[in-house]
């Protein structure tokens, strides 16, 4: 099991258990401190979705006996972050529109007969935080995007780091077979000199004998 991916993996238990008190707690709250715990709610989520990166980053770096667990209980993370997601989402929404009804109600005890300018720049104002709303949404969007690929690119460079290592290792084991093969040649070489040595030293002692024999009949 890796070491890093229980890291992550205990900051983001850890994470999950802190925003599923907030979530549960906020329904209760209204106004100003309403808001503050949702941004810390999404800030969190930001914080929860950057931790999943990394532990789906490094468990894909992991061998395959490894890998495979690893993303299973990775997907449960995934899902219980969507429920969360959805859950602060929803909060959220009621808050957006518990603002917009009493601005309306404030408003209308303001002005009890509004004039249609006043209508025109309340339709006004709602349409440019709506267009604010989608423009950070879009945001949103092209950064998390970015982080997939940026996601993406680690995950090729770790897999052609996977692939150098072996190739580096088939090399080291073509150089040991090399070096076998040189000192079995090397001995090789080595009594085939002495061979010739000894074929030498057996046709010299053969000619020795020639003479020695020749001689002895001519001096008869």
């Amino acid at each position: 099991m890796s070491e890093v991916f229980d890291g992550y993996e205990r900051q983001y238990c850890e994470l999950s258990a802190n925003l599923s008190r907030k979530c549960t707690s906020v329904s209760a709250l209204h106004g100003e401190e309403k808001k503050h715990k949702l941004t810390e709610l999404k800030s969190g989520l930001d914080e929860a979705d950057s931790l999943i990166r990394r532990m789906d980053l490094e468990a894909r770096s992991l061998p395959p006996t490894q890998k495979a667990a690893l993303l299973a209980k990775l997907r449960e993370y995934k899902s219980d972050l969507n429920n969360l997601k959805r859950d602060v989402k929803k909060s959220a929404s009621t808050d957006a529109a518990s603002a917009r009804d009493d601005l309306l109600e404030s408003g209308m005890a303001n002005h009890a007969n509004p004039t249609h300018d006043q209508r025109g720049r309340l339709l006004m104002s709602t349409e440019r935080l709506n267009q604010s709303g989608e423009r950070i949404k879009e945001s949103k969007r092209t950064l998390l995007e970015t982080e997939e690929l940026g996601v993406s690119i680690l995950q090729d460079l770790a897999s052609q780091r996977q692939t150098l290592l072996h190739a580096q290792n088939t090399l080291h084991g073509v150089d040991d077979n090399i070096g076998k093969s040189r000192r079995i040649l090397n001995s090789m070489s080595r009594r085939m000199s002495r061979n010739k040595w000894i074929m030498g030293s057996i046709i010299g002692v053969l000619i020795l004998a020639i003479v020695l024999v020749i001689y002895v009949k001519l001096m008869r």
